[in-house]
């Protein structure tokens, strides 16, 4: 089962109490949005809506088995199973970072008369047809490059898979180590959790999850926009226009594609700034969407 982390204010939630879905991105969890969201929600929203941020198959404190593919279906059987039937969620918003964004969309897609808002943010939605989708992605978000060093890390591994299983390997069987070592160097007590994140996966985990979902989901993103789009499904893209790793062309993409899309374009963020470094202006975003599109009658903070 997936590991989640539910944040609510009433003592009682009733069938007609809202939740916010928030999946994490590649090689990330759910104290992503914990740290980063969580903690600058104002009153009336904790009271209003409750939160649920999920750790996907494979990452953060979720299962990791070895006998699955992690493809987008296998991810999002697995937060209906853990998270959205023992929740009974039949209302929620999602919120979703990069790869989280092609798992969001399969899932407004395949429940749209439960999903009140989507919040998509630098999403992987590359334009190519269906037969070059996924190498097309690929090629994109893992171009044989040796500088910046994010992306020198993505190319290594996604395109060399046994230096990526002995990085795998040392790092993140023994990742308890590691963080000892850092906190031995840094004197801190505690890591920032952008760094803990990083070795809370396999190998297996990873390079399946990038290929089946990164690169494999990339054929699927077109039908799953169109059945977004039919619902009329609320959707709010928020793009940083110097990410480099998800470039701004992804989420323009999308735009053709969802024309009643909102698209906010962030200027001089990238990939990780588009959140991180205004965390409290994000939160704001995110609460002015969710009270926009549901039935509370309740106002947030401006």
């Amino acid at each position: 089962w997936n590991h989640l982390k539910v944040g609510r204010k009433k003592e009682s939630d009733t069938d007609s109490t809202e939740s916010v879905v928030f999946l994490h991105g590649f090689l990330s969890s759910s104290s992503f949005w914990v740290e980063t969201v969580f903690h600058n929600l104002s009153e009336v929203t904790k009271q209003s809506f409750r939160m649920v941020a999920v750790d996907l198959l494979g990452f953060g404190r979720s299962p990791k088995p070895t006998n699955c593919a992690y493809t987008v279906r296998e991810h999002l059987d697995m937060i209906e199973a853990s998270v959205v039937r023992p929740l009974e969620l039949n209302s929620y918003h999602i919120v979703a970072h990069s790869m989280g964004c092609i798992i969001a969309l399969a899932m407004a897609a395949k429940h749209p008369e439960s999903v009140k808002s989507l919040t998509l943010v630098a999403p992987p939605c590359f334009d190519s047809t269906e037969e070059e989708a996924s190498h097309s992605a690929l090629n994109k978000l893992a171009e044989r490059r040796v500088w910046p060093p994010f992306l020198l890390g993505s190319a290594v591994m996604s395109w060399y898979e046994h230096i990526g299983r002995s990085v795998c390997f040392i790092f993140c069987r023994n990742h308890s180590t590691w963080e000892w070592v850092m906190k031995f160097v840094t004197r801190r007590r505690a890591l920032s959790f952008l760094f803990v994140d990083l070795t809370k996966h396999t190998h297996h985990s990873a390079w399946h999850t990038m290929h089946n979902v990164i690169c494999g989901g990339a054929k699927l993103v077109d039908k799953h926009l169109e059945a977004v789009r039919k619902a009329e499904v609320p959707v709010t893209v928020i793009h940083g226009d110097k990410d480099q790793l998800v470039p701004m062309e992804c989420s323009y993409n999308l735009k053709s594609k969802l024309p009643h899309a909102d698209l906010k374009v962030m200027n001089g963020r990238d990939h990780s700034t588009v959140i991180l470094g205004r965390e409290k202006m994000f939160t704001g975003e995110l609460e002015q969407i969710w009270f926009s599109s549901s039935n509370c009658t309740k106002i947030p903070r401006s």
